[in-house]
């Protein structure tokens, strides 16, 4: 782990900033926390069970999916919104998976370190290796997140929860939030032909309702293109989302009745919101 990123860390039982030695990080309580072979620390609280987070499967088929370069318009959106508003200073990327939009991000901000929040142990291993400027913890968004005051310049959140008071806290005065979510005709093609989950059409509001308080929105933009699927890239895109539980037995049959080339709309939003 990155020392630069490390000192940005809070140890999770007294909020005590965390100090890297060796392959330890320690807060000034005593409490310490060994890095794992793989590169990540794990900062779960123990504040309650987590989520459940990404299965190795799920986090296996995302970082193919992504390495191939289907969403590589959302990671161009992410990364140019990104650059647009960032103060400066590190980012924290909530519900990072892979850590290969991270990586996109840090690609147009050289010299800026970064850190990948995940559930997922799974997520966390591959993340911790996603980009030689970025560090890995292995943490639950939905808890008292463990990092320093306003030590963050920008939070990434693409696909993935929110913790809108806990990111007001992490993030530096002027700092932004850029969030990533689903459009309701995302993927539509493919909802109706498996009979997968839907998006809310009320998302956009709900989100905004979620921040209202902590954030101001700044700017947004949709982003849809097309996509053309073979049947093993459609299962691959089943199986790195909540798709994967859902209908999971019947799914191989219905995906075996598809063209070979499927054509699939992608349709996301891209906001911007600055920390209150």
């Amino acid at each position: 782990m990155l020392d630069e990123v490390a000192r940005l860390l809070a140890c999770p039982h007294c909020g005590g900033g965390l100090e890297p030695a060796d392959r330890t990080l320690r807060c000034p309580a005593n409490h310490a926390f060994d890095l794992a072979k793989q590169g990540y620390a794990s900062l779960l609280g123990g504040r309650g069970a987590p989520g459940p987070g990404d299965t190795a499967a799920m986090v296996a088929a995302r970082a193919d999916f992504l390495t191939a370069g289907h969403y590589a318009p959302i990671a161009d959106a992410l990364a140019e919104h990104t650059a647009d508003v960032h103060p400066g200073g590190p980012l924290l990327d909530l519900g990072a998976g892979t850590g290969q939009y991270l990586a996109h991000v840090l690609e147009r901000l050289p010299g800026e370190v970064g850190l990948a929040l995940d559930v997922s142990k799974y997520a966390s291993r591959r993340a911790a290796k996603a980009h030689p400027r970025a560090s890995a913890v292995l943490a639950d968004a939905w808890q008292a997140l463990p990092v320093r005051d306003a030590a963050i310049g920008s939070v990434l959140n693409v696909f993935a929860p929110r913790n809108p008071a806990e990111t007001h806290r992490a993030l530096r005065p002027g700092g932004h939030l850029v969030v990533i979510t689903p459009n309701a005709g995302h993927l539509a093609e493919l909802v109706s032909a498996l009979d997968l989950l839907s998006v809310d059409e009320r998302k956009p509001q709900r989100l905004a309702d979620q921040l209202a308080g902590h954030f101001e929105p700044v700017a947004s933009s949709v982003r849809e293109f097309p996509l053309r699927l073979d049947r093993a890239e459609i299962a691959t895109i089943v199986g790195m989302g909540p798709n994967a539980w859902h209908s999971a037995d019947a799914l191989p049959e219905r995906i075996a009745a598809l063209p070979d080339a499927f054509p699939i709309t992608a349709s996301v939003t891209v906001s911007v919101h600055r920390r209150r």
